[in-house]
């Protein structure tokens, strides 16, 4: 019975830490869903503007 009982407060503990581990990866998750979202609205306003100057592929630079 000692045995079982030593098993069990063992798998409480580990099922805490977890816990406490998935907590943490949930909160930093929402941060950085909430970063990705703020950068593509920032680039979608860039865009908007007429900016993003960036050469795709084999497209010549306007100077050409």
């Amino acid at each position: 019975m000692e045995k079982l009982e030593e098993q069990i407060a063992h798998l409480q503990r580990t099922v805490d830490e977890l816990s406490d581990v998935v907590a943490r990866q949930e909160t930093e998750i929402a941060l950085l869903t909430r970063r990705v979202q703020m950068l593509m609205e920032r680039e979608a306003q860039r865009e908007a503007d007429g900016g993003g100057g960036m050469v795709i592929g084999d497209e010549r630079p306007p100077h050409y």
